[in-house]
């Protein structure tokens, strides 16, 4: 990782005001996404605990969490600097305005993911810290150096650490790894592809400037409906092993069954659109967003379900 910085990006960084330069710092964590990571991290919590962990335990894990996120996100903002100046929907990002020089960018990482570390593990427990760690190495090294320039299936194996936030809180709660956590890891896993795919064909031109494979720009509208959809269909039935393996309440089975269907329908008018060549930015963008209610129903209902009836199957 070269630290060097241009002369330009230096004299830029070093003139701008303290507020601009602070919210710069903060865009290189990418907050959109630390918010759409907490979505998952506090239901879960709830979830383990049977009702509400203590007000101390929440905030380390949900500052830990984000720090964690936060930091995953800066280190791939100073190691994706090229590939964001070729492309529109980066092009805005600090390290390619030059808010922010790369050794700014480096330190401010490495700071902001020791934190969350510390945070994690004084706060709640070493395990929920070395899941913290594990996280940013999986998207850090596993996505942003090695899998995202090299294959289509980047986001399929590099978005498995948008899934340790709910091993995180399950862990910051009960010190373990339990089948209820694995399931939820399974149903982000299988949600980040028809999650991100619709997305990569929006932007479809961008990713093939920078020549990123993202499989929504090298492949045509009918591979990646396809893809959606079997993934879709995986993620429902993940959603519903909650039901038998993990002691979900009528709350968390009726929103899993609804909202999963409902998600299944936009995701096979996806499919439908693009075998008859009828596929817009629109529509796809519609899967996508769809994706991110879908996901905030779900969690929402797992955080209810605790205070609302028993288990649908008890064990």
């Amino acid at each position: 990782m070269s630290t060097t910085d241009t002369p330009l990006n230096a004299s830029r960084a070093s003139g701008i005001g303290f507020a601009r330069k602070a919210k710069a710092y903060l865009a290189l964590t990418k907050p959109r996404v630390i918010e759409l990571l907490l979505v998952s991290t506090l239901p879960t919590m709830i979830y383990a605990e049977r009702g509400f962990p203590s007000i101390g335990l929440i905030l380390a894990t949900l500052v830990g969490g984000a720090f964690a996120a936060g930091s995953a996100g800066a280190f791939n903002c100073y190691i994706d600097r090229d590939i964001d100046k070729l492309m529109h929907r980066t092009e805005n990002r600090p390290l390619v305005t030059g808010e922010v020089t790369p050794r700014e960018a480096l330190v401010f990482s490495w700071l902001l993911g020791a934190a969350a570390i510390v945070i994690l593990w004084f706060g709640a427990n070493p395990l929920s810290a070395w899941l913290g760690l594990g996280a940013i190495f999986f998207y850090v090294v596993i996505y942003t150096m090695i899998l995202k320039r090299r294959t289509a299936q980047n986001i399929v194996w590099g978005g498995a650490a948008g899934c340790f936030p709910v091993l995180i809180a399950w862990a910051a709660v009960t010190n373990s790894v339990e089948w209820p956590a694995v399931i939820l890891f399974m149903v982000i896993f299988l949600w980040t592809p028809p999650h991100y795919w619709p997305l990569s064909m929006r932007y479809g031109e961008d990713y093939r400037n920078a020549n990123v494979p993202m499989l929504g720009a090298i492949a045509g509208a009918k591979v990646v409906s396809v893809q959606v959809v079997l993934y879709a269909w995986a993620m429902v039935a993940s959603s519903l092993l909650m039901i038998p393996a993990g002691g979900a309440g009528w709350v968390y089975t009726v929103t899993a069954v609804v909202a999963g269907a409902w998600f299944l329908y936009e995701s096979h008018a996806l499919y439908s659109r693009a075998h008859r060549e009828d596929i817009s930015d629109k529509r796809a963008m519609k899967v996508f967003h769809g994706s991110i209610s879908y996901l905030t129903l779900l969690f929402i209902a797992l955080a209810v379900d605790p205070f609302v009836g028993s288990a649908v199957m008890p064990g």
